[in-house]
């Protein structure tokens, strides 16, 4: 398939997607109704569904979806291991961490954080966390001037136990409307969605993206080996830590608002690199694209399997994710045989 009908393959199956998020619910409705309603001349009732409800959700989707895949992709090329995803090595785990102790300790917090950075206390604690699970655990898998990907992942499992800890902690310690809150936040979904979290998701993802595309080129050298690379001229401790940095941005801006979501970093850069090649160039839109679909199609999945109900979108991708994981370990298995 040439890469460019199958960037616009994936940027068409996105936005199908997202018009049948905003068309599809308990309360369905119609092309043109949906049309209306964006152009500002439905009726009221279309009106205040799409703008006020489902647009929200579909942009905060597809943002986060958009996000993990490129924070995958990122760590997929560093570590030179297609079976790593922002979860592994423990930026999934630090970005909770960091939220969970935000509604935990938010009473105590709020006294001391001005008015109008209120709002921001969770996404900055959720990013806070994920940078420093990630620096510790470059940190842990340094030696000589290098960082070591087998150490790295190691760390990564051992950071991913100690947030884990820390969750479970914090968890005993609230109350039990922030026991209900973390319940739910914890298993990850987009029914909390709102512009406001819609747009802090987005303009994280965008500015991550930019950074993570720039290095593009680097992570291209990096799969010949890091010894190749360094002769080649590329600076790979740098890039690392700039990857490290970026990845976090993503997922700490995507865990912020919707929580943790599985499987999406791990799932969409597999699937971008069967369709355009090795290229990170070409295999990070196409994995952003395609994250964003996986997001919007496990929503749109769980919106309407139970109606009314809602499962957790996390759950969904974990079902989705679990098998294709194992599918890959297997088949790697079989190839190195």
């Amino acid at each position: 398939m040439r890469p460019a009908a199958a960037l616009a393959g994936f940027a068409l199956v996105a936005l199908m997607l997202a018009l049948a998020g905003i068309a599809l619910g308990p309360v369905p409705l119609g092309l043109g109704e949906v049309l209306g309603a964006l152009s500002g001349q439905g009726s009221a009732s279309a009106q205040t569904i799409v703008a006020e409800i489902r647009a929200p959700r579909v942009a905060l989707g597809a943002a986060v979806g958009a996000g993990l895949a490129l924070s995958g992709t990122t760590l997929q090329g560093v570590l030179r291991n297609p079976l790593a995803d922002p979860g592994l090595i423990g930026v999934t785990a630090g970005a909770a961490l960091g939220a969970i102790a935000s509604i935990v300790f938010a009473g105590a917090l709020m006294g001391a954080v001005p008015d109008a950075l209120r709002p921001w206390l969770l996404p900055v604690a959720a990013f806070g966390g994920s940078l420093a699970t990630t620096a510790c655990v470059f940190a842990i898998s340094r030696r000589g001037g290098t960082t070591h990907a087998a150490t790295l992942i190691l760390a990564g499992v051992a950071i991913n136990a100690i947030a884990g800890a820390g969750v479970g902690l914090m968890t005993y310690m609230s109350d039990d409307q922030q026991l209900r809150d973390l319940t739910f936040w914890s298993m990850g979904g987009l029914g909390g969605a709102s512009w406001r979290a819609a747009e802090l998701a987005a303009g994280a993802m965008l500015v991550a993206a930019f950074g993570l595309w720039r290095l593009a080129a680097g992570l291209d050298l990096l799969q010949l080996g890091e010894r190749a690379a360094w002769h080649a001229g590329l600076e790979v401790e740098r890039l690392k830590r700039r990857a490290g940095f970026w990845s976090a941005l993503a997922v700490g801006a995507g865990t912020a608002v919707a929580g943790p979501i599985g499987f999406v970093g791990l799932v969409a850069p597999h699937i971008a690199r069967l369709c355009v090649g090795p290229s990170h160039r070409l295999v990070a839109p196409a994995a952003a694209l395609i994250g964003a679909g996986l997001l919007l199609a496990a929503d749109l999945g769980v919106r309407l399997v139970v109606p009314p109900a809602e499962p957790p979108v996390g759950l969904a991708t974990a079902l989705i994710g679990g098998p294709f994981f194992l599918w890959l370990l297997l088949a790697r298995m079989r190839r190195d045989a």
